[in-house]
């Protein structure tokens, strides 16, 4: 039996090597594209080309690959000679799954490397993130459980959805944040997932295993809120307990304290925080005694804080401590490509409840695409408990379950074909069909593959179809 590699050649696949497994790799794959060692395209196939949105395959020979995919890793293959086996790419609002592998001359000197697209969008991965998915959940319910004894967190990054350029610069963002001491602010509408962040971030920071504490400032009456931090002295007033109250900063001591809807303190308690987070020490309501405290702060809000600063209901030293580094969480309606994979979160949630198997269609996640979200994941996962209760079809969620709960004021309008005047029927054909094709990609966010699904064509019709509309 001969030998894949030979005495010349330890270090990896040579140049033969490839060429043989070419034809196969690039059968099964979506695109294939190969760079010399400089990093610069040798040969790129007419799929990769359409995906990438490059009319002519030529023109893009002798460049740069970087300067055609800004994402992408090849040139580190080069560099390091290390094969990235399985990455998820972002290009243009899709998520391309890819392999890249390097290959050598016959002295073992690396000569390039070859990538290949496995797949356009995450959809046939379902299966692989479903187990995975259901492990997770196994030990989130695990882990839920210790907390009910302790003051512990219930969710890691994980727990935050998202496979989009938005969620994917949240979560950098947060491990960013979890390995440094900072405090962070988190921005982002009700309902957009800010205390899971806040919760992830501790996780797996050097606190995690202290505690984690969290106030919702806006849940608090105003005249009880400076109790609720600093904690309340023996007798301090009538009716006080004789036993020293710790407050939420004693409490967290050594942790984390979230501060949930900051934006909603009163000025009179900023002023006192303000100096809490300077000096690293607490006063309890009636004491005259001071307690060092060593917390790291994670506020979020739902409001506009520069604005609070400009007409004078936010102190600006406050939200410079706070905001030391910023996370903005975009809502939901700006990173619709996400819907799929939460909805199929949601609903493994929802069904266990429920004792039942709830599964939903592509049409009803583009159901899901044409409404506004103003309550963001938390209304989300209202709208398919709903689904679910009104469902007479065994737990399988389409487009008309969808709108049968959805409301309709935040439903976008389809569009409408505007009468015209009788042309030849092949004319009319194609404007049909070149119409049902955008419609598709508008449904699908943009996914080929799923826009195949969707009119029930093969991937590579639609792409003979694209380039004719081109």
């Amino acid at each position: 039996m001969t030998q894949l590699f030979g005495e010349k050649n330890k270090t990896g696949l040579t140049r033969d090597l490839i060429e043989a497994l070419f034809p196969m790799f690039e059968e099964a794959s979506a695109g294939a594209i190969v760079v010399d060692c400089d990093a610069r395209i040798t040969w790129i196939n007419n799929s990769y080309s359409q995906l990438l949105g490059v009319k002519d395959p030529a023109s893009a020979i002798g460049r740069p690959v970087r300067q055609v995919i800004p994402g992408t890793r090849m040139p580190e293959v080069v560099e390091t000679g290390n094969p990235l086996l399985l990455d998820i790419m972002e290009h243009q609002q899709q998520q391309l799954v890819v392999t890249r592998l390097p290959f050598y001359d016959e002295g073992g000197q690396i000569e390039g490397a070859v990538a290949f697209v496995l797949y356009d969008d995450l959809q046939p991965l379902t299966p692989l993130v479903s187990k995975y998915r259901r492990l997770h959940q196994d030990l989130a319910a695990a882990r839920k459980a210790l907390a009910k004894k302790e003051r512990s967190t219930r969710y890691s990054l994980g727990d935050f959805i998202g496979a989009s350029p938005g969620a994917l610069e949240v979560k950098r963002r947060a491990r960013l944040a979890a390995g440094r001491e900072m405090s962070v602010l988190l921005l982002g509408e009700t309902g957009t997932g800010k205390e899971v962040l806040a919760q992830a971030i501790h996780a797996v920071s050097r606190r995690a295993e202290k505690p984690f504490v969290g106030v919702n400032v806006a849940a608090i009456p105003d005249n009880l809120l400076e109790a609720e931090f600093f904690g309340v002295a023996p007798g301090a007033f009538t009716g006080a307990d004789r036993k020293h109250r710790e407050g939420k900063f004693q409490l967290a001591n050594g942790g984390t304290l979230f501060l949930d809807e900051v934006g909603d303190m009163p000025l009179p308690l900023q002023a006192k925080l303000l100096r809490a987070l300077q000096e690293g020490e607490v006063e309890p309501l009636g004491s005259n005694k001071v307690a060092s405290v060593d917390v790291r702060i994670i506020a979020a809000t739902s409001r506009n804080l520069e604005a609070m600063i400009a007409d004078g209901t936010f102190r600006s030293d406050l939200y410079y401590r706070l905001n030391v580094l910023e996370i903005p969480i975009p809502p939901l309606r700006e990173r619709l490509a996400d819907i799929g994979l939460l909805c199929e979160t949601l609903l493994w949630e929802i069904s266990e409840g429920l004792d039942m198997r709830a599964e939903i269609t592509d049409a009803g996640v583009a159901a899901l695409a044409s409404y506004d979200w103003p309550g963001n994941i938390r209304e989300l996962r209202n709208v398919l408990e709903r689904a679910l209760t009104m469902s007479e079809e065994g737990g399988v969620l389409d487009a008309d379950a969808m709108f049968k709960v959805l409301p309709r004021a935040g439903v976008r309008p389809a569009l409408r074909v505007s009468s015209r005047p009788i042309r030849p029927l092949a004319e009319t054909l194609a404007e049909a069909e070149a119409q049902a094709v955008e419609e598709a990609l508008v449904a699908s966010r943009g996914n080929r593959t799923k826009a195949a699904r969707l009119l029930g064509i093969s991937r590579s019709v639609l792409y003979e179809k694209l380039a004719k509309m081109s």
